[in-house]
């Protein structure tokens, strides 16, 4: 049985909070009137390569694990597909496939699990340990988080060997160490450590008050991961300089999740062109990310994808359009 099934908990996260599109588009509109050099890009989904992109499919029973990541082509069609996009798309546009792959279960999420969320919001998110269970700062994944990333393993390696699946171009991952762990676990084997995951502040989970949401320093994190092959997005800093007290509301975290995508396609524009360099594109046009519930469903929000339930260690591949302006 797999070990990934997302429960009416992960369904509330995904689907709650009715307002959060109309808070973000909000709070966008006033900061590209401020910022406008910061957010070129806008985003919209191309539908039409993964089931999980149709309103009609059921989120919360749907099982990626039994149905090919939920492609709706062959790898072959998906790769050529891509690259015709980018090959013909107009000078200010680009397509990618970006996989948002949230970590395994983190001893966090058993802590919620063992004294229910309302408890959770009441006295144990700010604590680090139970008497039993450490779970803070920087919660590790548990025997079942480690399983559910090998469990993801498994299914990509069937993927890339028996139906001719790509690697990822670039791996980005969240600085917190169940991501980064889980992403460790998934690729062991796949991926080869000479193609960098790149250590990403703004793929952390919503930033404050939850003591597992405090990240490591990078010190602690080059030591525990740059054996893998991960390396560090440039200004990461020594220490976690932005947990505090407060939360992170969803819309600051969704424009901050945006800051990342308009990093993300900036990549591949030349700028003593002023155009997107399309060999770039088509190389570059499968991308993993390995981050949280709350940043996966930032990703949702800024491109539009409906919304979908996403288990820990579980995944939604997402098809995207970026039009620079």
């Amino acid at each position: 049985m797999s070990l990934l099934i997302p429960s009416e908990c992960d369904f509330e996260d995904a689907h709650g909070n009715p307002n959060a599109e109309k808070m973000y588009e909000e709070k966008l509109s006033q900061l590209s009137l401020s910022e406008p050099d910061s957010f070129k890009w806008k985003f919209e989904v191309v539908p039409g390569f993964f089931v999980q992109s149709d309103p009609k499919t059921d989120d919360l029973n749907f099982r990626y694990t039994e149905h090919n990541l939920g492609r709706l082509l062959s790898w072959k069609e998906i790769k050529q597909k891509l690259a015709d996009l980018n090959a013909n798309a107009n000078d200010n546009e680009c397509y990618k496939l970006i996989f948002c792959c949230r970590h395994g279960q983190g001893y966090h999420n058993y802590i919620v699990d063992k004294y229910g969320i309302d408890q959770w919001w009441e006295k144990w998110n700010v604590l680090g340990r139970d008497g039993d269970i450490v779970y803070g700062p920087d919660a590790m994944l548990t025997e079942l988080g480690i399983n559910q990333a090998k469990e993801n393993h498994a299914v990509w390696e069937k993927e890339i060997n028996e139906h001719g699946a790509p690697v990822p171009a670039k791996f980005y991952v969240s600085p917190l160490q169940r991501s980064s762990w889980t992403l460790v676990y998934t690729w062991e084997g796949l991926r080869p450590y000479t193609n960098k995951a790149i250590v990403t502040e703004n793929l952390r989970e919503t930033i404050g008050q939850n003591l597992c949401d405090k990240r490591s320093s990078k010190t602690v994190i080059a030591e525990r991961f740059a054996k893998y092959g991960f390396v560090f997005e440039d200004g990461f800093e020594e220490e976690d300089i932005l947990h505090g007290p407060n939360r992170e509301t969803a819309e600051d975290q969704s424009i901050r999740v945006n800051r990342f995508c308009q990093s993300m396609f900036d990549e591949d524009w030349d700028h003593s062109s002023d155009k997107v360099d399309k060999e770039k594109a088509i190389d570059n046009s499968i991308i993993c990310t390995t981050s949280h519930a709350g940043t996966i469903r930032s990703f949702i929000i800024v491109f539009g994808h409906r919304r979908f339930t996403i288990s820990t260690g579980g995944m939604v591949p997402i098809v995207v359009k970026a039009t620079r302006k």
